[in-house]
């Protein structure tokens, strides 16, 4: 599909990812998906009431966006394993990334993991983690990350994005520029950091380039405000970060995303319009909005205002509703 052909509210429409409450098709879903047009749905165990359940679900929530004449949807999950795996039995748990001991497991958690996405009608995993968690401070990643280590952490990642990619399912990296070294976490607060570009280039970017070089379907960004690169916009809503870091300067042309934009990091300091012009100054892709409230209609205005009133917005937005087109033509069918 070209982004010529999708209409202005459909453009501001793709660049939403939303979440939902219910473990069954409503109402309320059929209107995120035919009148705020959104790209992308993201599950929380909220939503999930078993295997089967969760298949009708996903066939339901496609079959709504093909009968409005939109593109297929991203459905995207966070399974990483361990803390953080939304799908409980009699899905297969795993210990997590701090747990793997090498590739094998790398490659066993992909492989399952990529089967039991698949059979579920979902297409996108937010995974691997590719933050470096240092040894020497009580990281906030630590029981999330692969580990203290660059080079493992680089190649562990790797694995797991080919492996996903391979059997179907796009693999989002994260948390971009890295926030390995981070004590507070930004679900509740916005941490700062004053590492420099020296630093990072040897350390937490090393598992990002990987990613990249690997083809990663996507990169989400942190909500860590890093002073030495941008004194007042956190990476997710930053120009610096987003386009001249992760676009220009080392290449990425895929789908980058926010994190969730309901985290204490973000919410009460900047109004959901002020975020979403952050977004499009940046280049982000895809606004995550994990928590039904009225803050996706202020998005969904937000971004069509802009693409009504900005040409240069407009061609923005095209360029954005290629990449993510281009995205859902290769995994999804």
């Amino acid at each position: 599909m070209d982004s010529a052909t999708l209409s202005t509210e459909q453009l501001a429409g793709q660049r939403l990812m939303l979440g939902f409450d219910g473990i069954g098709f409503n109402a309320d879903l059929a209107y995120l998906i035919r009148d705020l047009k959104a790209g992308g749905a993201i599950l929380f165990g909220r939503n999930i009431a078993g295997p089967e359940a969760l298949a009708s679900l996903c066939r339901d929530m496609q079959a709504c966006a093909r009968e409005a004449g939109q593109p297929p949807l991203f459905i995207a999950i966070d399974q990483e394993g361990g803390p953080v795996a939304r799908l409980k039995p009699p899905f297969t748990q795993f210990a997590g990334n701090a747990c793997m001991r090498d590739g094998t497991d790398a490659l066993a958690y992909a492989r399952v993991t990529a089967g039991e996405l698949t059979r579920a009608g979902i297409n996108m995993n937010m995974a691997p983690v590719m933050d470096v968690a240092p040894r020497e401070i009580a990281s906030v990643m630590a029981g999330r990350a692969f580990g203290h280590d660059p080079g493992h952490v680089a190649a562990m990642g790797s694995l797991v994005i080919d492996e996903l990619q391979r059997r179907g399912i796009m693999a989002v990296a994260k948390h971009f520029p890295g926030i390995g070294r981070t004590t507070l976490d930004s679900h509740l607060d916005l941490p700062v950091l004053d590492t420099g570009c020296d630093t990072l280039d040897g350390s937490d970017l090393l598992p990002f380039r990987a990613a990249i070089a690997h083809g990663v379907a996507g990169v989400m960004l942190s909500h860590i405000l890093y002073r030495q690169l941008d004194p007042r916009w956190p990476a997710s809503l930053s120009p610096a970060i987003a386009r001249d870091m992760l676009r220009h300067r080392m290449g990425y042309d895929g789908v980058v995303m926010s994190d969730d934009l309901d985290m204490g990091a973000i919410a009460g300091r900047w109004d959901t319009a002020t975020c979403m012009e952050q977004i499009l100054a940046a280049e982000v892709d895809l606004a995550l909005i994990c928590h039904r409230s009225p803050a996706m209609e202020t998005a969904y205005a937000a971004i069509l205002k802009a693409l009504q009133t900005d040409r240069n917005a407009i061609r923005a937005a095209r360029a954005s509703a290629q990449r993510i087109l281009d995205l859902k033509g290769r995994f999804i069918s």
